[in-house]
């Protein structure tokens, strides 16, 4: 049993973020430069987009936003490595991701869309059903327990709000140790 390699093209997609000190004409700079890379190590990009800045899920190298970009490409496997070690070594790249993207056939794609037609009655049912329901005969009265309880709720609400914001505050100051 031989253990070669086999090569041949696959179809990958690559997403990455650009950290916050540049703006955002030059974030789309750089994803120009991430496609021109691709297409120098002879890959062909299929599909491209830029998502604009987002807000990261944690700091990254004290970066709080960064600017997303996403390309699907096709590639072959010997050259994956060219573009993951330029990406790594990249100082305008922050973190970058090359995962195998499957190529869905027609008949997949018409089973997904089966599926989500028969969700999409489910759930229409479901709603003519609630709106057909037992009518109420009676009137409720409001009380002024209902009321207060109402307002509670809604100070609760902004208090939380506030809460959130002190929050903020205290993890954005620069005294943190």
């Amino acid at each position: 049993m031989s253990k070669t390699k086999k090569t041949g093209a696959g179809h990958y997609e690559i997403l990455f973020i650009v950290p916050n000190k540049f703006t955002e004409d030059e974030a789309k700079k750089i994803a120009t430069k991430v496609d021109a890379m691709i297409v120098e190590t002879e890959g062909k990009v299929t599909f491209s987009e830029f998502w604009g800045k987002k807000k990261l899920a944690y700091k990254i190298k004290n970066n709080e936003y960064g600017y997303y970009g996403l390309f699907e490409f096709d590639l072959e496997k010997e050259n994956l490595a060219k573009i993951d070690n330029n990406l790594r070594l990249s100082t305008e790249i922050l973190r970058h991701q090359i995962v195998i993207k499957k190529i869905k056939t027609e008949a997949e794609l018409k089973r997904e869309e089966e599926i989500r037609v028969k969700i999409d009655s489910k759930k229409a049912k479901e709603v003519k059903v609630e709106k057909t329901g037992v009518k109420k005969d009676f009137k409720e009265e409001k009380t002024d327990k209902t009321t207060s309880v109402k307002k509670a709720v809604a100070s609760k609400s902004s208090g939380l709000k506030e809460l959130d914001e002190k929050l903020e505050g205290i993890l954005n100051a620069d005294d943190l140790i």
